[in-house]
């Protein structure tokens, strides 16, 4: 059965399936596509799959254009039909991982799709999961899932762990050019994942267990969580003390050994950094293990949106000015610069916070031009146009997503009082508050 699969794989006879067309699946079906191989993307939202096929892209950082060059041959299309599975040869897991109310991991959207397609399976396909979880995800639950249906795995039937690296927006790493993490259930089933991915991906790296891959990806975000926390930490104690982070941070880095500079924010967001480390604090919990430095890290991140909340209002006191009735203008709805991704964004939180205080909102945001929130009336914000008029108007505008499209000095010279938490602003000018 391996034997066949993989040399199906080398010949790129192999049929793939995506599940979920979302920030990962999406560029990865794309990738595979580009490489000749005939892929079909699933997903249970019928207008995501109509944009697909008709060569419309939903997300910006993937042009129509692009998508159009897939959907226009035999090797792209999307489907809502499950059935069809039983056509695959390798079906390719991309659905979110959120959290519950309760901050413990929710795996639903995975375990309600592998219970959908389990009646399509058949002897000889492979499963793999790319999706963020706590290790030992894939043999609990995919795994024992899948055997109680009559398969064996590692000798009729295949699953792999590899977890995504899609970072949207970034220009200088491609699905391509990013190594990848392979975990197996099996020495069979990790074989046939390298020969996947090997077909797309110029660096693969093989790992002794689907759990250390799962641990490996947490371990990367974490890293990320934890180090913009202390940042962020950093920043509230130099604020207290009148230092610029900025400049000590730019001052920090012509260290040439043992300095990885991190930026601090108004929070974060995404659905990896935010979300992830609490995965593995869950299940730290099962091994009697308490996390305090990851769980603290978040803690501090997720206080951010309240702190620059508290420095807009400083701003605004310090002109004899109120929060209540005061127009604030937030430059940037998404998480990162340059894409329109408004997944966990802490310009979102503050947008309601600021709500909360009786503050009158809007927005500028180049990448989303409608946010509905539920407001007094009940209406939707449309981005506003950066023109003199309308930041003359503002009491503040707020620098909480630096897309590089802002014109930075225009916004300068015509706003009343700027409160950056982005540090677009490195001198010391009387009409910015740095945050």
């Amino acid at each position: 059965m391996k034997e066949l699969l993989i040399e199906k794989i080398k010949k790129k006879e192999a049929n793939l399936a995506v599940i979920g067309m979302g920030y990962v699946g999406l560029p990865l079906a794309i990738a595979f596509s580009q490489s000749n191989f005939k892929v079909v993307g699933f997903d249970i939202v019928k207008e995501k799959v109509e944009c697909i096929n008709s060569g419309k892209s939903f997300f910006n950082h993937i042009k129509n254009s692009q998508l159009k060059d897939c959907t226009g041959t035999v090797f792209f299309n999307a489907t809502t039909e499950f059935a069809k599975i039983e056509q695959m040869d390798v079906i390719i897991l991309c659905l979110p991982t959120p959290l519950k109310n309760s901050s413990e991991p929710d795996l639903s959207y995975v375990i309600t799709t592998l219970e959908s397609i389990i009646p399509f399976l058949k002897i000889g396909q492979a499963i793999i999961l790319e999706s963020t979880t706590y290790p030992g995800t894939t043999e609990e639950e995919l795994k024992t899932r899948i055997e109680n249906h009559g398969f064996k795995i590692g000798t009729d039937f295949f699953l792999v762990y590899s977890p995504e690296r899609e970072d949207p927006g970034n220009l200088d790493f491609s699905i391509n050019s990013t190594p990848k993490i392979i975990g197996g259930t099996t020495v069979n089933c990790l074989e046939i994942g390298m020969a996947l991915y090997e077909s797309i991906i110029r660096k693969v790296i093989p790992l002794s267990s689907t759990k250390a891959a799962e641990f490996t990806k947490l371990l990367e975000n974490i890293y990320r969580s934890v180090n913009i926390g202390l940042i962020n930490e950093m920043k509230l104690i130099a604020d207290k003390m009148n230092i610029d982070i900025w400049e000590v941070i730019e001052a920090a880095s012509s260290k040439p050994f043992g300095f990885t500079p991190f930026y601090p924010g108004p929070g974060c967001g995404g659905h990896c950094i935010p979300i992830d480390p609490f995965y593995l604090t869950w299940k730290a919990k099962n091994f009697g293990i308490s996390s305090k430095l990851i769980e603290t890290s978040g803690e501090i991140n997720a206080l951010m949106p309240e702190w620059v909340t508290q420095k807009i209002i400083e701003g605004l006191k310090n002109k004899d000015q109120y929060i209540e009735n005061s127009n604030i203008l937030i430059l940037g709805l998404a998480y990162k610069k340059n894409i329109g991704d408004l997944r966990e964004s802490p310009s979102v939180k503050i947008l309601k916070i600021l709500q909360q205080k009786g503050a009158n909102i809007f927005y500028s945001d180049p990448y989303i031009s409608e946010y509905t929130i539920i407001r007094k009336q009940g209406c939707s914000l449309k981005s506003t146009e950066i023109n003199v008029v309308n930041l003359k108007k503002m009491d503040c505008v707020l620098i909480s997503t630096n897309h590089d499209i802002f014109d930075y000095d225009f916004i300068l010279e015509h706003s009343n009082l700027i409160v950056d938490t982005r540090g677009v602003y490195r001198s010391n000018l009387i009409k910015v508050l740095k945050a």
